[in-house]
């Protein structure tokens, strides 16, 4: 395999032939690759677990009117810190900034591990998203300096297959231990974990030491910092806290704004910019931040309601609701691992994101067809379809991105695109949310009349608990309600998506860095 000397020895430099194997030790790699993939385990599986968790603790801690607030918080904190862990890796050299991130994780998985009461959970889940900004940032860059990108490809289908089972597995994981050992080994079980990824990392993972002359830019970070903000309190307050056009969603709508605004101008001027806007000028890195975002909004928003579709129509038991998504995220993770493969072998990528962007559509038109009378098998043969195109999107969005720009701006490629698929998912799951309760809501008052405005009032998304107790009229109204939301929710995304599919048309497949015909006597390193 060509990789660089970067795992070779202490103080030796990278290679700089990517295509020969130089020194590179191929069981140093792997140890580095499983400390990777450990790590990004880390950084996925944190609200599946504890999102399984959730309702222990607030029998525990109490203070349910902040409940959110757990999740809200880890959220900000993980969005508002990975474009400044990217260019922190930039500066001051990847290997430090990285392990610094998986520290302070730790740090806020232990204290939130100890906390007494939810405000000090909801502090120290801040501390714990602070660090999780720069996991799977630092993950995606450190592959990036490691590997050429012809050989990156089926390293990072490696790290969207991770994701994928994290998904299927973590609200199991996270029933079992909650339920075995207490809602506080939810938090402390990233110790160990972290502690081994921690240990073969600074042993074995030798990157150059950087060293910046110039000073971070405090201004730009802060202006980011408050605009992103803004924009996740917006996604997750509006239409449900506050009404969409309430003063406090309109503030905040402005204050990102104009953060925003005066982010972009500040950037311009920078000595050392948080996100260089000349990254921007390459066609790829544009194109693939559209679709990592578009990716993000149809993939979180698909999550959300297809468990619930299935729990309030289909009957499925809500025991594993990633088992639920089993049909999805399996083939999400078979053809990551695919096109990455594909992708390593003959280094062409341009048909992956258009086949994506087909499937993609294909899958939600599919799914929005379903119905009260949709049976389970044909509602798996639809998630695959959506599933497929997702494989397809995954991994190539961060290989083009990395491949668009020079090695001196890594990391910020890397978190600009994890940043894009972070906002998208926020935007899926708001926007989609807001048509399926709208949906929900009109329907139930059709049906069902007062009763029905009245059971969905507080909420349209009713758990198995709620949805028994329900007569036997009102519960028939509730699934056409849920069928009918989820139809409207699935259209929006099926339009959304051909957004995919028309940026993907406009993709320039630039051969990848490092690619070529392998040398005949060079053995494969991993």
């Amino acid at each position: 395999m060509a990789v660089t000397q970067a795992v070779d020895s202490a103080g030796k430099a990278p290679g700089a032939q990517a295509g020969g194997t130089g020194g590179a030790k191929p069981r140093s790699v792997r140890v580095v690759l499983l400390a990777l993939m450990i790590t990004m385990m880390l950084a996925m599986l944190d609200n599946m677990i504890v999102g399984t968790a959730m309702p222990t603790i607030v029998g525990d801690l109490g203070g349910l009117e902040h409940l959110s607030w757990v999740v809200t918080s880890y959220t900000l904190a993980t969005a508002a810190s990975t474009p400044i862990w990217g260019k922190l890796g930039d500066m001051y050299g990847r290997k430090g900034s990285f392990i610094t991130s998986i520290v302070i994780f730790l740090a806020g998985s232990a204290l939130s591990g100890m906390a007494q009461d939810m405000g000090q959970l909801i502090g120290f889940r801040a501390v714990q998203g602070l660090g999780a900004g720069g996991l799977m940032v630092g993950v995606m860059a450190i592959i990036g300096d490691l590997v050429p990108p012809r050989e990156r490809g089926k390293y990072q289908g490696m790290m969207a297959g991770v994701m994928a089972l994290a998904m299927i597995g973590g609200p199991l994981v996270g029933g079992t231990i909650t339920d075995n050992w207490g809602w506080r080994w939810a938090f402390y079980i990233n110790l160990p974990l972290g502690a081994v990824a921690l240990g073969l990392i600074g042993v074995v993972l030798h990157l150059p030491r950087k060293r910046s002359e110039a000073r971070i830019d405090y201004p730009g970070a802060a202006l980011l910092t408050v605009g992103i903000t803004a924009i996740v309190l917006v996604t997750t307050w509006g239409g449900s806290q506050y009404a969409w056009t309430s003063a406090r969603i309109m503030e905040l709508i402005f204050l990102g704004v104009a953060a925003l605004v005066g982010f972009l101008f500040w950037q311009t001027r920078a000595p050392e910019p948080i996100l260089p806007l000349h990254i921007f000028r390459s066609r790829n890195f544009s194109l693939m931040a559209a679709i990592g975002f578009i990716t993000g909004f149809v993939m979180f928003g698909a999550t959300l309601f297809l468990p619930l579709y299935q729990q309030s129509v289909q009957g499925a038991s809500a025991t594993n609701s990633g088992l639920l998504l089993l049909p999805m995220l399996g083939a999400m993770l078979v053809t990551s691992m695919v096109s990455g493969r594909i992708t390593t072998n003959t280094g062409r990528y341009k048909v992956f994101p258009i086949a994506g962007g087909v499937l993609m559509i294909a899958g939600l038109y599919l799914l929005s067809t379903m119905d009260t009378g949709t049976s389970r098998l044909t509602s798996g043969l639809f998630m695959a379809v959506l599933g497929l195109g997702m494989g397809c999107l995954m991994q190539i969005t961060m290989l083009v991105a990395q491949n668009s720009v020079e090695m001196k701006d890594m990391g910020v490629a890397s978190s600009s695109a994890t940043l894009f698929r972070t906002l998208g998912s926020s935007f899926g799951v708001a926007i989609m949310g807001a048509l399926f309760n709208n949906r929900v809501q009109d329907v139930m008052s059709e049906r069902a009349g007062d009763m029905g405005s009245k059971i969905t009032e507080q909420s349209a998304q009713l758990d198995a608990a709620s949805l028994a107790k329900l007569p036997a009229e009102a519960r028939e109204a509730y699934q056409y309600a849920v069928s009918d939301g989820s139809h409207a929710a699935f259209v929006l995304g099926t339009v959304v998506a051909v957004a995919v599919l028309v940026a993907a048309l406009f993709v320039k497949e630039v051969p990848l860095k490092g690619a070529g015909p392998k040398p005949e006597a060079a053995p494969e390193a991993v």
